[in-house]
């Protein structure tokens, strides 16, 4: 497919100032967002600053430096944009333009900032900051809209790269599918490995800096593909070559080649935000989605009656009904888990029944009887889908756990090589017979796994995971057949043993997925340590019996959602820093970790899900997350008696500004409220100082890594860049999981397939 790096590029942006740049531009990309913040910041800060009749020389003075900040660095910015210019023709003439634009703002900017050394700045005789305020705005958003479109430009030539890289990986791969001498074969092999490495570097790079979590969770899949594939187009590609007449193994390599080529496509679809033909991406809808939305429809009438349809709510029961056929219809249900599902599903239609007769009467005469009915029949419904979504939840995680207890010592795949190296053709029969049986499985486990995966990168997990079992088990069983042909055929064996380790390096995978997937439904982020020192049964008892219970209702936790979505992205980016941290042991990393695993804990609050169930739980959650500020500004005093730089006095301003933030956070925890209203304001208050203090670690945590890089503190911050790494998959939003077992593609692997190619081996 020819695809046009142009059709990923654009930003849309907007500050709470109303500056926004063009509304047909989206940012795709972290490095892109990170680059327009400090700018943002500085523009936002001119825009906002309070008109007062007198104005002393201070503030005259700040206002000018942030104008003359603004056109400097902006300045800076265009050069470079300039420079890339000259490079890049078929981008020369529009990015041009951008420069030209985002300098010319500038340069207003700093002009109408120009007052230090006016008399008079707010006099009609000078246009200034002051008397024309308009001209400001539009300045900032010209300033934006340029500097947006330098970036998205920039963004289009790194996607140039990939596609560009792709390209050659493809013509190689035409080389390799076609060539019939051993020789030939090890020349074009050893350039393929290179080129390979070379797309995983770009892409691993540019699944890092995507905002979408789905699609970096499908970027994920592919390059794992991609990493597991190479080896394998290795052993096939040799295995046909030694066996040129064998259909089993080219029908082998064929399979390895034509994955390849779809996992590479949709890394390009990927950057691209294309799909071919301009399909549209359906992804099927899971049990746990369709309830979530359903449940969201519900409640809603509480708010309003008329802003939905009877038949549009019965329409998206039927939907997740039918959904759940894929478990009662399954053979490897439980029939306990099959009747409960059943039952489930006649009281969810029984109770939407009754739900929409009180709703319809609730729409012609609205008594205080009549909402109170009302009421009841919406917690009646949200419950019984609340315990289908656990019933199915509990039918699929059990059908998995005893799956995998059941395949771990792997006997079909240990009775294949055996039965092939002996050259037993019935044998191997018998036994891709027992593989097939369980391909078949373990593909229903993943569908049914799907249903309940929770989130969107889990789900798109289960998918990938699905694939591979399709797609190995029938590679397996021809690498088999291969073998019993050719029992004294040494690359026949090891061909064998490569898809072999695919399918147990699969089953693997999956029962960390597992694991993710019931951490996700118990409110848990993978394996991040449990921070929230909440009361355990048993403990503390004598602290709860004076508390009384409380929980934000549905208006409180509207009110809070914006605040406690804003928590959340930032436990996303704190989680981007510390995965960069090479020492994962460092007290700064672990902290950081913990801080954000509580911050978690708290957002999810605010949608009244999760470990914290009242009130005075998020309270003592927030003491806890004090403390652990506390502590890591320590760390940080540490860390600046280590290091001998110009940023250790910024470090250590930063860190009396966290344990001030911490100590502000503690006393607001601490302090008793009495009453709805005071209550719901305390959770306000804990929730937005929680969230500064979590801004300043998103600052704390990239400047702490490069003091380190610097200074060469302990063992080193940065990650390096691992061809195949796979990316660990993020459940809620960027939660920090375990290491997934993956065989990392290395060069020098391959290097010393290459070597060992010189001579076939005899039959």
């Amino acid at each position: 497919m020819a695809t046009s790096p142009c059709s990923s590029s654009g930003v849309s942006s907007s500050s709470s100032s109303g500056l926004g740049a063009d509304a047909g531009l989206e940012i795709r990309t972290r490095s892109v967002e990170q680059t327009l913040v400090p700018l943002v910041s500085q523009i936002t800060t001119l825009i906002n600053h309070k008109d007062k009749p007198k104005r002393s020389d201070k503030t005259l003075q700040a206002i000018q430096r942030v104008g003359q900040a603004v056109n400097l660095a902006v300045g800076r910015f265009v050069t470079v944009g300039e420079a890339i210019a000259n490079e890049n023709h078929e981008l020369k003439e529009e990015m041009n333009v951008a420069c030209i634009e985002a300098r010319r703002a500038g340069e207003t900017i700093a002009q109408l900032t120009d007052v230090a050394s006016l008399d008079h700045p707010e006099s009609d005789s000078h246009i200034t900051i002051f008397t024309d305020k308009t001209g400001v705005v539009k300045a900032a958003r010209l300033l934006l809209s340029s500097v947006t479109k330098v970036l998205v430009l920039a963004d289009r030539i790194v996607i140039k790269q990939i596609i560009t890289s792709r390209n050659k990986v493809l013509a190689t791969m035409e080389q390799l599918e076609k060539v019939s001498s051993f020789q030939e074969f090890v020349q074009i092999f050893s350039q393929f490995g290179n080129e390979m490495v070379e797309f995983a570097h770009l892409t691993g790079d540019r699944q890092n800096d995507l905002k979408d979590e789905k699609k970096k969770a499908r970027m994920a899949a592919s390059r794992a593909v991609l990493e597991k594939c190479t080896m394998m187009l290795l052993t096939a590609s040799k295995t046909c070559l030694r066996h040129p007449d064998c259909e089993s193994a080219r029908i082998n390599k064929d399979g390895v080649f034509h994955r390849m080529r779809l996992a590479l496509e949709q890394v390009i679809e990927i950057v691209t935000d294309s799909r071919p033909n301009g399909e549209n991406e359906m992804a099927p809808i899971s049990i746990y989605s369709g309830i979530k939305e359903f449940k969201n429809k519900v409640e809603g009438l509480r708010e309003n009656l008329y802003f939905l349809s009877k038949e549009n709510l019965s329409t998206m029961l039927e939907v997740i009904l039918e959904h759940t056929e894929d478990f009662t219809d399954s053979a490897y249900t439980s029939h306990e888990h099959r009747e409960h599902i059943l039952e489930l599903s006649k009281q969810a239609k029984m109770e939407l029944e009754q739900l929409v007769s009180v709703w319809m009467q609730a729409q012609n005469q609205k008594t205080k009887d009549l909402m109170e009915d009302l009421e009841v029949a919406i917690l009646k419904t949200c419950q019984c889908m609340n315990e289908l979504k656990r019933e199915v939840h509990n039918a699929a995680t059990s059908l998995a756990a005893d799956l995998l207890k059941y395949h771990t010592d792997h006997m079909v795949l240990k009775a294949l090589k055996i039965t092939g190296v002996e050259g037993n053709l019935e044998a191997v029969a018998e036994y891709t017979c027992k593989l097939s049986e369980q391909k078949e499985q373990l593909v229903e486990m993943c569908r049914l796994l799907r249903h309940v995966s929770g989130t969107e990168p889990l789900e798109i997990t289960c998918i990938h995971a699905e694939d591979t079992f399709q797609v190995t088990g029938p590679q397996i069983i021809s690498a088999a057949e291969t073998l019993a042909l050719h029992p004294s055929s040494k690359i026949a064996k090891e061909n064998l043993e490569v898809f072999c380790e695919a399918w147990e390096s699969q089953l693997s995978d999956m029962s960390l997925l597992l694991r993710e997937i019931n951490d996700v439904f118990e409110g848990r982020r993978g394996e991040k340590r449990v921070y929230l020192s909440l009361p355990r049964p048993g403990k503390h008892n004598a602290n709860l019996k004076a508390l009384k219970p409380v929980k934000l209702d549905s208006e409180e936790q509207a009110k809070i959602a914006k605040l406690g979505l804003e928590l959340h992205l930032l436990t996303s980016d704190v989680d981007s820093e510390t995965e960069k941290w090479e020492d994962q042991e460092n007290e700064i990393v672990q902290h950081g970790q913990g801080m954000s695993s509580m911050a978690y804990s708290m957002y999810l609050f605010t949608r009244g899900e999760g470990l914290l169930k009242t009130t005075q739980d998020l309270f003592h959650q927030a003491e806890i997350f004090a403390t652990e500020g506390t502590k890591l500004a320590s760390a940080l005093h540490a860390l600046s008696d280590q290091v001998h730089d110009d940023e250790k006095p910024l470090l250590l301003l930063e860190a009396e500004k966290l344990i001030s933030m911490c100590k502000q956070l503690q006393v607001t925890a601490k302090t008793s409220a009495q009453g709805k209203s005071a209550t719901f304001t305390k959770v306000d208050a804990c929730i937005l100082k929680t969230r500064n203090v979590m801004t300043l670690l998103c600052q704390l945590l990239p400047l702490c890594c490069k003091l380190l890089k610097k200074n060469k503190v302990g063992n080193g911050c940065l990650k390096p860049a691992p061809p195949w790494k796979e990316d660990r998959i993020r459940t809620g939003t960027n939660a920090r999981t375990p290491e997934r077992r993956v065989e990392t593609f290395g060069i020098k692997s391959l290097e010393n397939h290459v070597t060992n190619m010189t001579v076939l081996e005899s039959k």
